[in-house]
């Protein structure tokens, strides 16, 4: 497969390091949630789809790996003092499901999905990448850099799973529908002190 990049039509807004750097208790907390929700949609892409083979046998590992960053972040906040409070309503995930073509087969069911979680990988990775460039905190810094490079692997399994049901074609025009979509989600969202998205 020819490799994807993150496309992301808008950067993240410059602001919102800035306020992620006064607010790393509350980002890590979002963060540690976002990780949590990443394990449980692989959980539940797998249990809508277990006669898929290639899908159960790529995302088995990922479940593992983000729950490994869950426990990760719980490190940082257990380090640093703070506690891992309530979830946060995620308007950035919410905006983005609502993009979701509904019906169809079961390809191109699978298909939205896996571009839906791609999206959500590419754009933590995106986040993640500024933090590893501009936080103060050494190891936070590190920290960012090391997540950042497994959120682009994750994104990039989406991807080619989703090639493995649907034409290439057919994957690459709905992905840079998407790509435009998920643009006009962040013009439109507020850059939260609280909120990794």
């Amino acid at each position: 497969m020819e490799k994807f990049t993150l496309g992301l039509t808008l950067p993240t807004d410059p602001r919102w390091v800035d306020i992620a750097e006064k607010n790393v208790e509350d980002i890590l907390v979002d963060h540690a949630y976002c990780e949590q929700k990443a394990a449980s949609s692989c959980i539940s892409l797998i249990t809508l789809f277990p006669d898929m083979v290639e899908l159960v046998d790529m995302l088995t590992p990922v479940v593992a790996e983000e729950w490994s960053h869950f426990e990760r972040v719980l490190e940082q906040l257990n380090k640093r003092g703070y506690k891992l409070g309530f979830p946060r309503k995620d308007e950035y995930v919410v905006q983005l499901l609502k993009l979701e073509i509904k019906g169809g087969n079961r390809k191109h069911q699978v298909m939205e999905k896996l571009l839906i979680n791609a999206l959500i990988e590419a754009r933590s990775c995106e986040r993640f990448r500024q933090l590893h460039l501009h936080l103060k905190d050494e190891e936070l810094k590190k920290f960012y850099y090391e997540l950042m490079v497994s959120e682009a692997g994750h994104y990039r399994n989406f991807l080619e799973l989703a090639e493995t049901y649907m034409p290439k074609d057919v994957v690459r025009k709905r992905w840079e529908e998407l790509l435009k979509g998920e643009g006009e989600i962040m013009k439109n969202l507020e850059p939260r002190a609280d909120r990794i998205h």
